[in-house]
Order: C-alpha cells, then sequence, then structure tokens
C-alpha cells in the first residue's frame, strides 16, 4: 500500500497538520495538507500547506520568506494527523509577525495576548 494511502484523509480530501519546532519542541501553528501538500512536503524537505480559504496549495514562506525546513513528519496513532518537526526560518511562524499561532492564553475568563509581536505583518506582507 502506499505510503499517502495509509493517511486517514478527511471527507474533503485533507489531514489536519500540527508544526512543532525542533530545537524547542514548541508548537509553531495548525494547518491543513492535502495528498499533493504531503507529498511535496516529503519530497522538498519544505513545508507545503493547503489553504482552505484560498483553495490552493501553501508553500509556507512564499510570501514571508519565513519557510520551514522539514525534519521528521509523523502519523499518530489513528492515522488522521500529520506532525511535522520543522526549522522555522526567521524566527516567525504566524502571519500576525509572531513566533507561534498559539500566542492567545486563557486567564480566567479572557483570552489574553502573551506573545510579542516580532515583526509587524504590514513589513512581512508589504501591505
Amino acid at each position: 500500500m502506499n505510503w499517502l494511502d495509509q493517511v486517514a484523509w478527511t471527507a474533503d480530501g485533507l489531514v489536519p497538520v500540527i508544526a512543532q519546532e525542533k530545537d524547542t519542541g514548541k508548537i509553531l501553528m495548525f494547518a491543513w495538507m492535502n495528498r499533493e501538500a504531503l507529498q511535496l512536503t516529503r519530497d522538498t524537505g519544505h513545508a507545503v500547506y493547503f489553504s482552505r480559504s484560498r483553495n490552493k496549495l501553501w508553500h509556507k514562506g512564499e510570501e514571508s520568506g519565513h519557510s520551514q525546513i522539514v525534519h521528521d513528519i509523523r502519523l499518530d496513532c489513528d492515522n488522521d494527523v500529520v506532525l511535522v518537526t520543522v526549522e522555522q526560518q526567521g524566527g516567525i511562524a504566524c502571519h500576525t509577525g509572531r513566533h507561534n499561532c498559539f500566542f492567545q492564553q486563557l486567564q480566567a475568563d479572557d483570552w489574553v495576548i502573551v506573545e510579542p509581536v516580532i515583526k509587524d505583518p504590514k513589513a512581512i506582507y508589504h501591505e
């Protein structure tokens, strides 16, 4: 059986992906991949995701320069979640200009921003 056929794809042909930083173990982001994205990620060694909002492949860093070099790809025990261990280029994984996408922490009854913006997104995306 082909390795891609062993993935339990959603009805719309996607699999959830967690990107984890190689050196720190920190969770950087959550995204989706389709078969082509996962194949390209394996073949190129760079993270390629599938954008549901744009309905197309998204090579991480294609606009920002903050690409992810993939060191390891794993499949969970139910074959329905992929974990990629990456080296985050430029230190920014989030489109908000932060190191990771999980910068809001629940404190009592409020979501509090606990991670700083490293670089203004307008400067990253030339808006």
